[in-house]
């Protein structure tokens, strides 16, 4: 389907925002070094110069980011392939019980697929944290009564294992997610990561580099470079913050569950 041109305005001014987002928050801050940059040197507050101390204080911030990034990134490419997994998973119960229902005409296999559907969109309301972690791991273990009931009807013990097996993965991926998600990765070098990014700012205000506009315009390269890399970080952390965010930034997508989601719908529809 086509797209008329106000459509496409907004996609891609929506992309470009969610591209540059951490960039238009730090512009104000930006704004209010520059300007007090600017009356230091007027009533020469400049009381410092420029040395290897202070180039080595950058240094080490540049190097504590780098450890923080490297830190982040791990649990970010393990993030990423948390929706898919989840999908399978999903996708696997719903093939498995399908075909306890052609085979065995079984009603609780129909209402196992119907628990399935409001499930996914139960997992998604987690995601945006409008339900707790606590009631879809309860909607996860109520499975059990359906898996009882198909013992009863003399399912094959082969798939009440198969299905037992998916069970368990979603409730693993469940509590993978939520311990990356409320885990900050090492608190306190955030805290030093800060004092550092602060400490720099308010040296590059005072230190006298000549001509002025080059020493204005390096202060804010490296206020920019350091605040910038300090909330990508911190967004990094928390991929799965999507009540705050949306599906936009560094949060991973939801496309996989979306799409099953969409699939469900349509079945029910149908």
């Amino acid at each position: 389907m086509k797209m008329n041109p106000t459509e496409i305005i907004t996609t891609s001014t929506r992309k470009l925002t969610r591209k540059w987002s951490i960039a238009i928050k730090i512009a104000p801050i930006l704004v209010l070094i520059g300007v007090v940059k600017f009356f230091v040197h007027i009533y020469e507050f400049e009381i410092m110069e420029l040395n290897a101390l202070f180039s080595s204080l950058i240094g080490g911030t540049i190097f504590l980011i780098g450890f923080l990034i490297s830190g982040v990134l791990s649990d970010y490419k393990e993030s990423e392939k948390i929706p898919s997994e989840m999908t399978g998973s999903m996708k696997t119960l719903y093939d498995d019980t399908y075909t306890i229902y052609k085979t065995k005409n079984s009603a609780t296999a129909l209402e196992f697929i119907a628990y399935q559907k409001k499930f996914v969109d139960h997992l998604m309301d987690w995601f945006y944290k409008r339900i707790e972690t606590k009631d879809i791991l309860l909607k996860i273990e109520n499975m059990n009564d359906f898996f009882v009931e198909f013992d009863k009807e003399g399912v094959q013990a082969g798939y009440i294992v198969r299905l037992k097996n998916e069970q368990m993965n979603l409730r693993k991926l469940i509590l993978r997610t939520e311990t990356i998600r409320e885990t900050d990765f090492v608190g306190s070098a955030y805290t030093i990561l800060e004092a550092m990014g602060f400490l720099i700012a308010v040296g590059l205000i005072i230190i006298k580099i000549d001509p002025f506009y080059a020493g204005l315009f390096f202060t804010l390269l490296v206020t920019f470079l350091i605040l910038y890399m300090f909330l990508l970080i911190k967004d990094l952390d928390d991929p799965f913050d999507y009540a705050s965010n949306g599906e936009g930034g560094t949060e991973v997508s939801l496309k996989p569950i979306k799409d099953l989601q969409i699939a469900f719908a349509e079945m029910q529809r149908n």
